[in-house]
């Protein structure tokens, strides 16, 4: 069975606080993941939260990678959700857990987009001329 996408829910945890609370590295790592896995990076928005904590998202143009941080707690809670087969969503996990120095990271991974009855591989986008409205 085909899916649309991969979505891995990224736990880090035990990671360097210090790393967690750098709005500049949080981004560069998260950009740098997605260019890692070969996305292709549409937009990037980053916040940063008093006292600390920073939430963001790098847009991909096969969807999205998103953060968000807790540097209290030597946490980060990372989704990456890609479409297609050229993204490899690993890369970048792998990647991030190395930049935010997790000792115990777990990533869970969920095939997103299983349409049914398709049973071949299904394209992520879809030309005008061939959309058509499914009721």
């Amino acid at each position: 069975m085909y899916a649309l996408g991969t979505h891995l829910l990224v736990e880090l945890k035990d990671c360097n606080p210090d790393v967690l609370k750098d709005l500049n590295r949080v981004k560069d790592s998260l950009v740098n993941a997605a260019k890692q896995a070969k996305a292709t990076i549409v937009d990037v928005s980053f916040h940063e939260f008093n006292p600390f904590g920073i939430s963001g998202v790098v847009v991909i143009a096969e969807s999205h990678l998103s953060i968000h941080t807790w540097p209290e707690y030597a946490y980060a809670a990372v989704d990456i959700f890609t479409c297609g087969d050229i993204i490899k969503p690993e890369i970048a996990a792998q990647y991030l857990i190395e930049k935010f120095e997790s000792k115990n990271p777990s990533v869970f991974e969920m095939k997103r987009g299983i349409l049914s009855p398709f049973n071949e591989r299904l394209p992520h986008k879809v030309c005008d001329a061939e959309f058509q409205m499914v009721s």
